[in-house]
């Protein structure tokens, strides 16, 4: 089996220049075309392993508008936060605080309200309907992206820009989520993926029939870009010695 060359297997190093090579491009054209780029980050590992090798690049962060992939209705402050784990990284990548941030209110009293209002705020910088240029993903063992997981009413939303997922399997139950035809639509969707945890989920990502949101977020996007380390994608490389 021959993998698509969306697929990229190696080293995190490796992983990391694929990433930035690939972003680079699109972000100084956006510049030059709009005055802007735009970017959607997750939280959890992939902020920790491919956020800094982006904000070391010489990518235009003064006029970069951030926003989020998914939140948790916790604190900003909070451990579980994902605006609190791109913080964490801004507290030694100094320039990423040239960009404008745009963080996602799950924690709000109201979350429905607080998503159309994120819905529009989003229209407002990435047009209707809102295409930015980079979404960033992580990926779960369940296959879940952001906080669509698998057999879930937010995983088939399509009508609205942003969902709430109310009854999340992992705690806390209440998230809030870009739905996936925004994720899908960016200019460029990257989804990485760390450990032998995560082998099985990426073995479906290449199925066309795969109801796993990782598999119909990439076979969605414009244009896919697969980051995967050795232990993930352990499956996907017995598959293609065969």
């Amino acid at each position: 089996m021959t993998l698509p060359g969306w697929i990229c297997i190696g080293e995190v190093a490796t992983l990391c220049d694929r990433l930035v090579t690939t972003v680079a491009p699109l972000a100084q054209l956006a510049v030059r075309d709009r005055g802007t780029w735009t970017l959607a980050v997750p939280g959890g590992s992939v902020v920790d392993m491919l956020l800094p090798a982006m904000a070391a690049a010489p990518l235009p962060w003064g006029s970069a508008h951030v926003f989020w992939c998914d939140e948790r209705a916790v604190a900003s402050d909070a451990p579980q936060s994902n605006w609190r784990a791109f913080q964490r990284v801004m507290d030694t990548q100094h320039q990423l605080r040239q960009a404008t941030l745009h963080r996602m209110p799950a924690d709000a009293p109201e979350p429905l309200t607080a998503a159309a209002a994120y819905a529009k705020e989003l229209e407002g910088v990435a047009g209707w309907p809102p295409v930015l240029d980079l979404v960033l993903l992580g990926a779960g063992e369940d296959g879940h992206v952001a906080s669509l997981f698998p057999h879930r009413n937010a995983s088939h939303e399509h009508s609205r820009v942003v969902v709430v997922e109310e009854h999340s399997p992992k705690p806390p139950a209440r998230r809030m989520s870009l739905a996936l035809p925004v994720l899908a639509g960016a200019r460029l969707t990257c989804v990485a993926a760390f450990g032998e945890g995560k082998r099985d989920a990426m073995r479906q990502v290449i199925d066309p029939a795969s109801d796993l949101p990782v598999a119909q977020v990439l076979r969605m996007a414009k244009q896919p870009l697969l980051l995967l380390d050795a232990g993930a994608a352990s499956a996907l490389a017995a598959s293609k010695s065969r």
